[in-house]
């Protein structure tokens, strides 16, 4: 049965009797962790990393276009006519807003298909961490994070086990990855940067967080 939320499972343990609740085995695993460090999880990051990185390197090519645009007119306008400014002006105005929408657009559809990605691991991790709990007798799994778990001893912890046994499952898939995963992109680049150099504005980024708990309970 997965138990997803932790105050069900505090419930659950307390509604137990006291003989039965001192044969309760808990253990946890930090998913987080785990898609760090499992071989499929890296490349998946590596590879959208590579295509953010390519992206910037458009949005930084039209964003310097429009820079050196409006230096142009900033330098031509005492010599036109007034409507011919206000003209150029608002061309200009109306290339910067696309650029920033088309920003926003490229930020948006990263990180829907950022989330897909990691989403499509985290599922395959959860039946690998049935499996484990059933192996080692685990009444309850919890999520380190999302089940609010303040404490537990490290011996309880199944994520270095969970990392070893999904690579070990999906051996053909990190290769697979591997062969689609550009070079890696510098850590630091931002997902998007907004054409400040235009309009000053730096919309943030994103960053996915796995959905709901991944609490495990197999009785």
């Amino acid at each position: 049965m997965l138990l997803r939320n932790a105050f069900a499972a505090v419930a659950f343990v307390l509604a137990v009797p006291s003989v039965a609740r001192a044969e309760l085995k808990l253990g946890y695993v930090d998913l987080q962790r785990a898609l760090q460090e499992v071989e499929e999880g890296r490349a998946a990051k590596a590879r959208l990393q590579g295509m953010v990185e390519a992206k910037q390197k458009e949005i930084d090519r039209e964003q310097e276009g429009l820079r050196k645009e409006k230096e142009l007119l900033d330098k031509q306008a005492s010599a036109m006519s007034e409507e011919t400014r206000v003209q150029r002006q608002t061309e200009l105005q109306k290339k910067i807003v696309e650029l920033t929408q088309k920003l926003e657009k490229g930020r948006q559809d990263m990180g829907t298909k950022e989330r897909s990605e990691l989403q499509a691991i985290f599922a395959k991790m959860d039946p690998i961490i049935a499996t484990l709990a059933q192996r080692e007798g685990m009444t309850m799994v919890f999520e380190k994070t999302d089940s609010g778990l303040v404490f537990a001893p490290p011996s309880l912890d199944l994520t270095n086990e969970l990392v070893r046994l999904y690579n070990d499952q999906y051996k053909g898939s990190k290769a697979d990855a591997k062969a689609q995963t550009p070079s890696p992109a510098a850590s630091g680049k931002a997902e998007g940067q907004a054409p400040s150099a235009v309009t000053g504005a730096k919309p943030k980024s994103d960053v996915p967080k796995k959905d709901g708990a991944k609490n495990e309970a197999k009785q």
